[in-house]
């Protein structure tokens, strides 16, 4: 596998005289002062600091080519305004290619170029990638949350909670309104913890257990499975004739499907859609990764299959003004950019990730940043404020979670969301701690 990467901007960095910088920094803080602004600040002659962020592009499965490309915005528009603490920042990309072989690869290349951390990026294989960077040193930070590594490994700092997050919320969620759930789900080891999580997330509410209903994780019809999930739903076609059409649409009304597969789960609900009877209309749902804002938007907006779904989320709907300092980098640096979306979660992710980078070098105030500088940082507590998409975050020993499976995940707060006029809004304001849940299903497994 050859990776590819990329230096962060094509400008020159260029040395600047004391008063320039006086200037530069009096004309940033100017630009971007008010409520929500991130001011980039000037400096001296520190030395560059060098970073990679990583992403699947091309392939057949997951593609996330909006992580480095919001990484290269980001410095773009960092360096246009001093760097970080007058540290120009570089950033290298690597296409992990969805393999094993291309996320190691994309790891010894950060090695090789002397990167100071990993930022922002996407692979689930943590296996083949945090060795490498731990036997370097190098800290992950704000990886996308699909791989058990990055919430087990010293050196990993997430953002999120991951998937584990997100079933203990949808739980919580779906037990607002389902009587029953069926969740359909890869056969697969990670993907046998999910009914475990969204069950604790149900059984809190006084709700049964999810059906679980498994598939391969590679087939290209759901048929069965969406039959099988309709029936366990409360959505049998044998019903009507025995309770009646009013009664069995009204039973089916209060029935939850739920699909977790990835970039599979489109094919799902394709498959869904086909064997629903309109008589029988189940309410569907999904989380943050399988359904995002560029699903609704492809598969129809308001007239699409999505329509009502409740989804759970990690950070605020992408119409929130939080966001609006992300939005602003996009504009001025990357509006032609058609590979970023800023509804898109992985962007969402490589914007916070960044935002905690900028904080650890501040904190530090040194002319050259190395790898373990990061860590000793990270470690010994500083927190960040990412402007209240995340609760402020720390990653000190006292701030890990009670659960063996996932001890790193410090945010585990959720946001539960509906599909509305064909846009992700708030279906309930704020965010929902899970902690509780993650704990109680840990000590199951």
């Amino acid at each position: 596998m050859t990776g590819w990467r990329s230096s962060s901007s094509s400008r020159p960095w260029k040395s600047v005289t004391a008063a320039l910088v006086v200037a530069s920094t009096a004309a940033g803080a100017a630009l971007f002062s008010g409520c929500g602004a991130l001011p980039g600040a000037a400096g001296g002659s520190r030395e560059p600091v060098t970073v990679m962020t990583w992403a699947p592009d091309g392939t057949r499965a997951t593609n996330m080519p909006g992580m480095p490309s919001m990484a290269k915005a980001y410095a773009r528009w960092v360096n246009a305004h001093g760097g970080i603490d007058g540290h120009r920042l570089d950033v290298l990309t690597c296409n992990e290619q969805n393999t094993a072989t291309g996320a190691a690869e994309c790891a010894r290349q950060a090695v090789k170029a002397h990167a100071v951390a990993v930022v922002g990026s996407y692979s689930q294989y943590g296996r083949a990638f945090m060795s490498p960077l731990e036997a370097a040193g190098i800290p992950y930070i704000g990886g996308y949350g699909v791989s058990d590594e990055e919430f087990s490994s010293a050196l990993s700092y997430p953002v999120n909670g991951g998937q584990a997050t997100l079933l203990a919320g949808s739980g919580k969620q779906l037990a607002l309104w389902c009587d029953k759930v069926a969740l359909v789900r890869p056969d697969t080891v990670s993907g046998d913890l999910l009914p475990q999580l969204l069950n604790e997330g149900l059984s809190a509410a006084h709700r049964r257990q999810a059906a679980d209903i498994r598939t391969a994780d590679d087939v290209s019809d759901y048929t069965q499975q969406a039959q099988d999930a309709l029936v366990k739903a409360g959505a049998d076609p044998g019903l009507p004739d025995h309770i009646g059409k009013k009664a069995a649409a009204d039973r089916a009304r209060k029935g939850c499907v739920t699909a977790v597969l990835g970039d599979r789960t489109e094919t799902f609900f394709d498959s869904f859609r086909r064997v629903e009877s309109d008589d029988q209309k189940v309410q569907v749902a999904s989380v943050l990764g399988s359904v995002g804002q560029p699903l609704v938007d492809r598969t129809g907006g308001k007239d699409g299959p999505f329509e009502g779904a409740y989804i759970t989320g990690w950070y605020p709907e992408a119409g929130d003004a939080r966001w609006a300092p992300m939005q602003e980098v996009i504009r001025e640096q990357a509006f032609r950019d058609d590979t970023i979306d800023a509804a898109d979660a992985g962007v969402q992710t490589t914007w916070i990730a960044y935002t905690v980078l900028k904080r650890v070098i501040e904190s530090l105030d040194q002319n050259d940043v190395a790898a373990h500088d990061l860590v000793r940082a990270l470690n010994k507590g500083v927190s960040v404020d990412t402007g209240g998409l995340t609760p402020t975050l720390r990653w000190k020993f006292e701030d890990m979670l009670a659960a063996p499976d996932f001890p790193r995940i410090v945010n585990r707060d959720v946001t539960f969301q509906v599909v509305k006029d064909g846009r992700l809004v708030a279906a309930k304001k704020g965010f929902t701690d899970v902690s509780g849940t993650l704990e109680d299903a840990s000590a199951l497994g």
